[in-house]
C-alpha cells in the first residue's frame, strides 16, 4: 500500500466522525487516493456531480481531516475520471484558510499573586512601569533567569495589567517556538487571499505589545532570526512595547546575530534570581492561602530549606505535604511535613515517574497508551488524558514543558489548560475528585 492510501486511510477514520452517514457512505467512501503532489493528496471521483457536491459541501471537513493527521499534508487536489486536473483550481473553488491562532493569557498570572523580593525586586518594578506606559520606557523589557523563577508569570502579569487598564490595547503573547512553527507553516502553506506569510506578518506586526518567551529558541535559527529581526524592527519604528524572556542573556543565546543581541540589549535587561529563605517563605504562605490552606511559618521555613533553587519545586513541595494532609486526613504539622518530604526523598519517590502515572490512567479508564498520547479528540480519550496531565503537575514537580513531552510532545499551554480545568473539575464535581483521588492512591501504592 503507498504512504498517500495509508494517509487517506486514516483521514477517513476521522471524516466518519465528522460527515453525515449518507454524506460519508455516498462520497467520501467513494473518493479514491491515486497520488500525491508535494504535501497535497490527489483524490479522484467518478462523475462531475460528485465534484460538484464535494467542492460546495465538504471541502473544508476533508482539509481538517488530512491536517489533523499531523503528517505534513496541507490538502488536497481533486480530480473527475481518467482526468488529473484539479477540478477545484480550474472551477475557482476556495478553500477556507484558518487563521494563526492566538495563545491565550492566562488570567490566574496577576501582579497581586507574583511574590517580591530581593531576587526579583527589579524585574517588579520595570514590569509594573511597563505595564502602565506600554512603549514609553524600558523597551524593549528582556527578562532573562532559570527556569521556574517566574518569567512566564511576570510576562503574563504585565498582559493581564495592560488588557484590563486598556480593554482596547492589542496584547499578543506567543513563545518563540510558536512563531517559529506558524512562519513554518506560513511559508509552506498558501491561502485564496495572498499568502500566508502576510496573514503571519499581519498577527505579529499589527498589535501594541508584543510578548515572546523563551527566545532562546532563535538560536542556530537563521531564517527565523531574520523573520524576527524585521517583526522587531516594525514595532520598535511604531513605538510599540516589546518583552522578551529567556534563560540566559542575549549575549549568550548561540548563534544569536549581532543585530539581535544589540537590539535586545537596548532597553532594559533584567535577571530574575533564584529566592531567597525570606521569598520562600513568603510563596509558601501565599500560595497555601490560595489553596484555602494555612501552614505554619515552622512548616514554611521546614520547606524553604529544604527546596530546590526554583518557584516550581517549592510549590511541588508544598503541594506534596497539601495532599498527604488529605490523604491521611491530619492537619499540616512539621511532623507531617518531615513525613511528606521524607517519602518524596525515598525509594518510594522513584516510583511516581510519568510512566507510571499513565500507565494507571490507562488502566483506570481502559484506554490504550497511543490513544492516551495520540491525536484523538473525543472525550472518551481526551478526559483520561487532561487528568493524567494534572495528576503529573500535582504528584510530580516536573516543569510544565516536561509534562508536555511526557504526553505525546504538546505544549505548556495546552498542559495549563489541561490542569486547571480538571483542578476545577475536581473543585466542584464530585465524580471527578472521587476518580483523581482513587488514581493519586493507586499511583502512590505502586
Amino acid at each position: 500500500m503507498e504512504t498517500f492510501e495509508i494517509l487517506w486511510n486514516n483521514a477517513l477514520k476521522e471524516l466518519e466522525k465528522t460527515v453525515s452517514p449518507i454524506s460519508f457512505s455516498t462520497y467520501i467512501q467513494k473518493l479514491k487516493p491515486v497520488d500525491m503532489d508535494e504535501n497535497k493528496i490527489i483524490l479522484c471521483t467518478e462523475t462531475e456531480m460528485f465534484a460538484k457536491y464535494i467542492s460546495a459541501r465538504l471541502i473544508e471537513k476533508i482539509d481538517d481531516a488530512l491536517t489533523s493527521l499531523n503528517a505534513g499534508v496541507t490538502g488536497f487536489e481533486l480530480c473527475v475520471g481518467n482526468s488529473r486536473e484539479d477540478y477545484l483550481k480550474v472551477k475557482g473553488y476556495a478553500k477556507k484558510e484558518m487563521p494563526f491562532p492566538t495563545m491565550p493569557i492566562d488570567p490566574k498570572y496577576t501582579f497581586e499573586n507574583f511574590v517580591v523580593g530581593d531576587s526579583n525586586r527589579m524585574l517588579y518594578a520595570a514590569a509594573t512601569a511597563v505595564a502602565e506606559a506600554p512603549g514609553q520606557s524600558f523597551n524593549p523589557l528582556f527578562i532573562y533567569g532559570g527556569s521556574g523563577l517566574g518569567k512566564t508569570h511576570i510576562m503574563h502579569a504585565v498582559a493581564n495589567y495592560i488588557k484590563a487598564t486598556t480593554p482596547k490595547t492589542n496584547v499578543l503573547y506567543s513563545t518563540c517556538e510558536n512563531f517559529t512553527n506558524e512562519l513554518i507553516d506560513s511559508i509552506r502553506t498558501r491561502s485564496t487571499s495572498g499568502s500566508r506569510e502576510a496573514d503571519f506578518r499581519r498577527k505579529y506586526r499589527n498589535v501594541d505589545v508584543l510578548i515572546v518567551d523563551d527566545v532562546q529558541f532563535l538560536a542556530n535559527k537563521k531564517a527565523t532570526q531574520e523573520e524576527f529581526f524585521n517583526t522587531f524592527n516594525a514595532l520598535f519604528g511604531m513605538g510599540k512595547q516589546i518583552i522578551l524572556s529567556a534563560d540566559v542573556p542575549p549575549q549568550q543565546i548561540e548563534t544569536l546575530s549581532d543585530r539581535l543581541v544589540t537590539r535586545f540589549s537596548g532597553g532594559l535587561i533584567a535577571q530574575v534570581l533564584p529566592p531567597d529563605i525570606e521569598t520562600k517563605i513568603a510563596i509558601l504562605q501565599k500560595k497555601a492561602a490560595a489553596k484555602k490552606c494555612v501552614i505554619s511559618l515552622e512548616v514554611a521555613d521546614f520547606l524553604a530549606q529544604n527546596s530546590g533553587a526554583d518557584v516550581r519545586t517549592l510549590e511541588g513541595l508544598l503541594q506534596k505535604v497539601i495532599f498527604t494532609s488529605i490523604l491521611y486526613e491530619k492537619p499540616i504539622t512539621l511532623e507531617l511535613a518531615r513525613s511528606a518530604l521524607a517519602e518524596t526523598a525515598g525509594p518510594a519517590q522513584e516510583v511516581i515517574t510519568t510512566t507510571n502515572i499513565i500507565r494507571a490512567v490507562c488502566d483506570y479508564y481502559h484506554v490504550s497508551e497511543k490513544d492516551l498520547l495520540g491525536k484523538k479528540k473525543n472525550r472518551e480519550i481526551a478526559e483520561p488524558r487532561q487528568i493524567c496531565v494534572y495528576l503529573m503537575t500535582e504528584l510530580m514537580t516536573l516543569p510544565l514543558v516536561s509534562v508536555g513531552q511526557a504526553m505525546g510532545g504538546r505544549d505548556h499551554t495546552t498542559v495549563i489548560h489541561a490542569r486547571d480545568k480538571v483542578a476545577k473539575l475536581v473543585a466542584e464535581n464530585g465524580r471527578y475528585a472521587t476518580e483523581v483521588n482513587d488514581l493519586k492512591n493507586m499511583i502512590l501504592k505502586k
